[in-house]
């Protein structure tokens, strides 16, 4: 039960880390780009990068920390840098197909699914 409590207080730090640069960005953008998401996944996805290397290298990390912080916090902050991970690992295995399924499947299904569930908004 621990671990849960650890995850979820992990996830609500990126989840308020998340709020509050997006909220930073859009104060400063004034186009009607969505900057604040660009923003937030590109340092989310940075910064997943930075730590994923320096915790299969460089320092000596629990299994349980490497969930909180990649999982827990950078997850909540940001879905995307998971998605990105995932595809990477499956990249950095040569699975190449595997990754690139991964690639259009999120993208594609992520787009069909918002259109569906809108669609379904408006006919209910």
């Amino acid at each position: 039960m621990t671990k849960l409590v650890w995850l979820a207080l992990a996830g609500a730090l990126g989840t308020v880390a998340r709020y509050g640069l997006g909220r930073m960005v859009q104060k400063i953008n004034g186009a009607p780009f969505p900057f604040e998401n660009l923003v937030v996944n590109l340092i989310g996805c940075f910064t997943a990068g930075i730590l994923w290397t320096l915790f299969e290298g460089r320092w000596t990390v629990t299994a349980e920390i490497r969930v909180l912080v990649l999982i827990g916090f950078l997850g909540a902050f940001t879905t995307f840098s998971a998605f990105i991970l995932e595809t990477s690992q499956l990249m950095r295995s040569a699975s190449w197909l595997p990754a690139m399924a991964n690639i259009m499947l999120q993208n594609g299904l992520g787009f069909a699914a918002l259109f569906a569930g809108a669609a379904l908004v408006r006919h209910v």
